[in-house]
Parts: C-alpha cells; structure tokens; sequence
C-alpha cells in the first residue's frame, strides 16, 4: 500500500467536521430519514476524502460538500419511492381498535432530533411529494441560502433552470405544506405548559386533562400504523383507549423538528417518540413514532440546535 500523506486525511477532517451537523440536517429535509441522512453523510465524507487531494479549493469546501450530499440524496431517492405521513397517504378514519394496517419502516417518515422551525414534520412531508431534483433546488437556495449560480454549479443546471424549479418547488410547498403562522415555539411558555399538561396527563391516565388541550381540529397519527385521525372527539376516543392506568407511562421532554417531543417508556420499556404541534389555543396534532429504538436516540442525541447553518428563512431572488 502506497505510504498516506500525514496532513491529507488531518486537512480534510479540520475542513469537514464544522459542518456534519449542518450536513446531516440538510440530508434529512431531503430524504426524510434520520437513518438514511446519517448514511449519506458518510457516504459523503467517504467521497469528500477520497477526492481531497484533487480539491484544490476551487469552491468553499462548504458548497463542495454540499454538493457532495446532494447528489448522493438523489441517488438514494431514485432507489425508492417517497417516504410519507399518514396523512400525506389517505383520509383519516372513525374506526378505533381495528386490525392494524403497518407501513413498512423504508415507507414513513423519521423524526429528528433539532429545533430549527425549517425541521418542521409538516414541511419535511411536503418536502418529500416535490421531485427529488426541484426538493434540492429549494433547499439549496432557501435553506441553506447558496447563491442561485451556486447551485447551478452543484446540480449541473442553468442559473434560468434553477430560478424555474425554485419556482415551481416553492408553489407546490405553499398548497401542501403553507407555514402555520400560529406555531409556538418549544422554548415558549405556552408550549412548556401544554408539553407539561400532555405528559402528566398520559402519566396520570387523566384523559378529561388530555382531552382539554386538544384543538377542535386536532389530528393524531400513530406511526407505523396507516390510519390516522382527525377531530377533538375521534382523538380523544383513541387516547382514551391508551393512557391506560396511572403510571403504565413515563415521559422524557425533548425537541423533536423544532417542536415540543416526548420519548415514551410505557410500562418501564422504551416505546417510541411523540411530536406536538403546538399552538396559542392547544395542541393541533399529535405524530406517534412507535419505534423503541428511537427513545435512546432522542435521549443520546443532542439538540441540533442551529444545525450550522445560519439562515431561517433563506434569501430573496
């Protein structure tokens, strides 16, 4: 084996490693996994060092990696279909305690631990109907606030085809994923308190306590099963059914995509991760994540909270 140079794999890792986080998040918004985001990141470091030597800085090693990323993402998105809610699947249902219907773990979106607003369940599901190159675009340009000739450069695209697909990606977002310009953030009061009222309620089994908080157009999603529901009453008929007896559950408060979460012990075994939409008047939603391997996860992950990346709402034409 031919001898490696000392500095070359040092110089890449001083360059690369200020910017995993941000990568990790960026490849979450694209393919809706936390297990598939961590892979292509290493994917992309694998690539990244490999082709360090002939780097020569021609761009920030920022846009370099980033281009790197994407276009793994892409690979990966053409390999299968798009992951998904079950609401983003089909129409919510009045039926409590039917035969379950399980979506495939490869078909449904992950959790992730961050609180950036852009993390947001409701916009990572929108984000998954767009076309996995018009998906980029906008992340590329309104996320993480590269130049439009930038991403020309990183996509192998006209500035005129970027501006398009921008476009018609930003359009396609408003009908399916419009911002809630109600939300209220995890650090807010008003989130602590209803976050609060959501976990002593499940741990007292106090469904009236539950029940309150819930807008009258509250949804519950309980992942991995395809149904879902929608309205204060059919919600509340299935909570009902699981608070159980006071202290089957035990909750750890956490962020999940910038909204208030919980990791979930149900009898002193991990269960899985809840995230709330949280409002001024309730709570608008609740997406069970069913999956115990995601308590340990979320309890040993620690909040990304800027993901490095320093726009929020990305940059104007």
């Amino acid at each position: 084996m031919a001898a490696v140079n000392p500095g070359y794999m040092t110089g890449f890792e001083e360059a690369a490693a200020p910017l995993r986080s941000e990568l990790l998040a960026h490849c979450y918004r694209m393919l809706g996994s936390w297990d598939e985001a961590e892979d292509a990141v290493q994917e992309t470091y694998l690539r990244g060092w490999r082709a360090w030597d002939g780097f020569e800085e021609r761009a920030s090693v920022r846009t370099w990696l980033h281009r790197i990323a994407t276009n793994v993402c892409l690979n990966a998105v053409r390999d299968r279909g798009r992951r998904a809610l079950p609401s983003g699947i089909g129409a919510p249902t009045d039926e409590i305690g039917g035969p379950p219907d399980v979506l495939p773990p490869e078909t449904w979106i992950q959790p992730f631990a961050g609180d950036r607003d852009n993390l947001r369940l409701a916009l990572i599901a929108g984000m998954q109907t767009l076309p996995a190159t018009q998906r980029a675009v906008l992340l590329l340009r309104d996320v993480l606030a590269f130049p439009a000739s930038d991403v020309a450069d990183m996509m192998d695209m006209s500035v005129a085809a970027v501006k398009s697909s921008l476009q018609r990606a930003r359009a396609r977002i408003a009908e399916v994923a419009p911002g809630p310009y109600d939300v209220v953030e995890p650090s807010d009061p008003q989130a602590r308190r209803l976050l609060d009222t959501y976990v002593i309620a499940f741990e007292t089994a106090n469904v009236e306590a539950l029940t309150a908080v819930l807008r009258a157009d509250a949804t519950l999603q309980l992942l991995p099963d395809r149904a879902w529901y929608a309205g204060k009453a059919a919600c509340s008929r299935v909570l009902a059914e699981a608070v159980g007896s006071p202290g089957d559950w035990r909750m750890d408060r956490s962020v999940a995509n910038g909204q208030p979460a919980v990791a979930a012990y149900l009898r002193g075994q991990p269960f899985g991760v809840a995230v709330l939409d949280v409002r001024h008047d309730g709570i608008a939603g609740i997406t069970v994540f069913g999956d115990p391997a995601l308590v340990e996860r979320f309890i040993s992950a620690p909040v990304r909270a800027r993901d490095a990346t320093p726009y929020e709402h990305g940059t104007p034409e």
